[in-house]
């Protein structure tokens, strides 16, 4: 994550109007199904690779180096082996070459898509787990879940790991801005995952307010989740923080949620989160620190099952059951 955020208005959010749909002559009643919850092992296994790849590589994955190009492989073999249809698109950033993961789920309306994304680059400082292995990795264990699952939602998913977003945000500004305007109006919402699993943690949710139309659906999507396991958030305006900014833009509705960077932890959030107070949230933030050692756990857990929360629920995956079997 690339600069401060202001925190705003604490919201213990309703949830997110889902459930049981009506259907004619009582034949059948059509309900939205619950995404299942993601391990956190699975996700830590993810961010150990992570480490692996640093360690190996310079101590960093930062954009021009080896290892963000390593982690880019890693990734893409994962969703490969999954039945994704990836592409890894390239630019360039003051003459050093870099790259964009996208992966597409087939099936679903490709005219209406919804994206889930965030960046996989760090720092040159550091390996760069917390910010953003931390939503790389929880992305990439949701979208091998999609897979397991067979998941046929009605909107298209596709997914996104950008590169370069610690020199500003350069990696999602391409990708949005040299998408032709006809694939541009298809992308319905963009939900952004940056810094999950910070040491000292928060549940921020991406406030919509001031955002385009149709944020308000993504946000309460995602405070309906925390809400559902009785983890109070509060909203952040996240402004150009993150890459969300790019989608913002150009009018797709944007979500997302974040568990904090440099800024301290109040008595307020300590008493409503735990953690302590007068410390950041990451103490490691941009920095050699930022190690497998620097996970919260639990963070990365309820921020990660927000992440198949929200696409399962927001993509309108669906299941039948007979009359008189639901309640």
């Amino acid at each position: 994550m690339k600069i401060r955020a202001t925190v705003g208005s604490v919201a213990l959010a309703s949830t997110l109007v889902l459930g049981v749909l009506a259907t004619p002559s009582g034949a059948a009643t059509v309900e939205v199904a619950a995404a299942p919850t993601i391990p956190v092992s699975a996700v830590q296994e993810h961010l150990n690779q992570f480490q692996r790849i640093a360690t190996a590589n310079g101590g960093n994955r930062a954009h021009g180096r080896p290892g963000f190009k390593a982690s880019v492989d890693y990734v893409k073999g994962k969703l490969d082996a999954a039945g994704y249809q990836t592409k890894v698109l390239e630019f360039t950033n003051w003459g050093t070459k870099g790259y964009n993961l996208i992966a597409d789920w087939p099936g679903g309306d490709e005219n209406n898509v919804l994206m889930a994304g965030g960046h996989l680059d760090s720092v040159g400082a550091g390996p760069g787990i917390n910010d953003n292995g931390s939503g790389s990795a929880g992305l990439l264990e949701v979208a091998l879940t999609v897979s397991k699952q067979q998941l046929k939602p009605k909107q298209h998913l596709r997914f996104g790991w950008w590169g370069a977003e610690e020199l500003g945000l350069v990696g999602s500004t391409n990708y949005v801005n040299t998408l032709p305007a006809a694939e541009k109006s298809k992308i319905k919402g963009y939900v952004n995952f940056d810094m999950t699993g910070s040491p000292n943690p928060a549940y921020f949710v991406y406030s919509s307010s001031g955002q385009p139309a149709g944020s308000e659906k993504l946000q309460a999507a995602l405070e309906g989740y925390f809400k559902s396991i009785n983890v109070p958030t509060e909203t952040t305006n996240v402004g150009g923080r993150s890459d969300h900014a790019a989608f913002a833009r150009a009018g797709i509705p944007t979500g997302g949620t974040f568990s904090g960077a440099e800024v301290r932890k109040t008595a307020a959030q300590a008493q409503k989160w735990g953690g302590q107070a007068g410390v950041a949230f990451d103490k490691c933030y941009h920095q050699s620190c930022d190690t497998t050692s620097n996970i919260n756990a639990q963070s990365l857990e309820r921020h990660t099952n927000a992440i198949a929360h929200t696409i399962w629920t927001v993509s309108g995956t669906t299941r039948t059951v007979p009359v008189g079997a639901v309640g």
